[in-house]
């Protein structure tokens, strides 16, 4: 049965990523040509903790510093008893990780994250601290947007930007493990799929019969090399985009066969479902990219893990505590996966990013946690210089802002100074995805104006972790 033109532009919609289109200088094949040297033979993953993760409950001072009182402010914000949020200093002690360079003050990985923390005792893991932006907004989507974005306004996402730079339409260089393609890698410029398992995953043809379905592939890839070769960029998207998506859509389902009977050691470790079934995806495409399965090339992935608005019930390490199993659920899955990359010997071109939308307020509501202002970002990979850094959030209620959150400061100098998550993603751009300083500043990121001491007008884009 053939397509008409209607339901060919209404499907190719449907399975092509992107929002709006990028600029158009960016594709100009000068451009493309300066813009050559990208990820090579590495792999980026981004993890978004969905609902705003305690981050005071997750990186934790177990005592006073030489020249600061974190824990004694940490104390006074988390009540012990029923109903109480503090971990205590004895149930922190097997996931200690170093100390605040500028207050000195000893640090642990909530007792959830052991699997992170075996990981960072391999010095695979870089803890981020105090990473926020200015004028926090405690709105889920606003906050969600300024991070996916990583600029004030705006609708495509700065790895989205980053991939339009440097890709085709004829691309498939990204996978996100999701219904929907992720905020940030929405653009307009290549192909972004979005694939909840690969062994279900397959073109949408119609359901009417099956017996036709080598005539409407047909139909289909006709009507994209027409719709490709038209001088009118949207149509020529539409094509090139749809063309690729029926063949990464032929492509990507047998890599679940694959890795079921090449890798079944590792393929039982991970969960069925939920976050480190989402993982299990991403190694699957790994293998099959490190494999050189033909039609398979995306490098770069994104996955959620939802549950992190905790206003009640957070609790915190108890076995059946909403925090706790959120963060054995990401830190077990997150082993399972360095593991499964380190034995197919790519782990050392991994380089996986944990954010999420904004932290906790130190002072604890009844049994959970309110909307708060800066958190900690990990950043994991066999590359990866593990450590500790930026600073701890200034949680000393003398501190704290009229709504009871941790300011973001920008001053030199200053201990508590905030880490912009714009200077980690610069960082990343810049160290590992191997986009000039120049051009993440011109086309990914956008300093911005102001008081510097409250702004984000100075860029670091060399923290050192990768």
């Amino acid at each position: 049965m053939a397509l008409t033109r209607r339901e060919f532009i209404q499907r190719t919609v449907m399975v092509a990523a992107g929002s709006l289109l990028g600029p158009s200088w960016m594709r100009h094949p000068l451009i493309q040509e300066a813009l050559a040297d990208t990820l090579g033979d590495r792999y980026f993953v981004v993890v978004f903790l969905d609902g705003g993760n305690d981050g005071l409950n997750t990186v934790v001072p177990i005592a006073n510093g030489s020249t600061g009182t974190l824990r004694t402010a940490y104390q006074a914000g988390r009540r012990t008893g029923t109903g109480g949020l503090q971990l205590a200093a004895a149930d922190l002690a097997a996931t200690a990780i170093g100390t605040d360079a500028h207050t000195g003050t000893p640090l642990a990985l909530h007792p959830g994250y052991s699997g992170i923390k075996q990981l960072y005792d391999l010095g695979k893991v870089a803890v981020i601290q105090g990473c926020g932006y200015s004028s926090y907004n405690l709105s889920h989507d606003t906050s969600r947007k300024r991070w996916q974005t990583g600029v004030s306004s705006g609708n495509t996402g700065w790895v989205g930007r980053y991939l339009a730079a440097n890709f085709a339409a004829t691309d498939v260089p990204a996978v996100n493990i999701r219904t929907s393609v992720a905020g940030e890698f929405v653009q307009s410029t290549t192909s972004v799929l979005a694939v909840q398992r690969l062994g279900s995953f397959g073109f949408p043809y119609d359901s009417y019969s099956t017996t036709d379905k080598t005539a409407k592939r047909a139909a289909f890839l006709s009507l994209c090399s027409q719709a490709a070769a038209n001088p009118q960029p949207t149509l020529s998207y539409t094509g090139n985009t749809g063309n690729a998506t029926v063949l990464s859509s032929e492509s990507y389902p047998p890599l679940s066969r694959q890795y079921q009977n090449e890798r079944a050691a590792f393929n039982s470790q991970y969960t069925s479902n939920g976050f480190g079934g989402d993982l299990r995806e991403v190694a699957k495409i790994i293998y099959g990219v490190s494999k050189g399965t033909a039609g398979v090339k995306a490098r770069y992935f994104e996955l959620r893990n939802g549950g992190y608005d905790t206003h009640s019930d957070q609790g915190t390490n108890g076995a059946n505590d909403q925090q706790n199993q959120l963060h054995q659920e990401v830190g077990n899955a997150l082993e399972v996966f360095y593991n499964d990359c380190a034995d197919m010997g790519v782990a050392d071109k991994l380089c996986i990013v944990l954010w999420s939308e904004f932290s906790r307020r130190i002072q604890q509501n009844d049994n959970g946690t309110d909307h708060g202002s800066q958190g900690p970002m990990f950043v994991i990979g066999g590359a990866v210089n593990g450590g500790v850094y930026g600073n701890h959030p200034n949680i000393n209620s003398a501190a704290l802002s009229s709504d009871g959150n941790t300011p973001y400061s920008q001053t030199a100098g200053d201990p508590y100074r905030s880490t912009d998550f714009r200077d980690v993603y610069g960082t990343l751009l810049k160290h590992w995805l191997n986009m000039p300083q120049a051009t993440i500043l011109s086309s990914v990121l956008q300093l911005e104006g102001g008081d510097p001491n409250h702004y984000w007008t100075v860029p670091n884009f060399d923290l050192g972790f990768v």
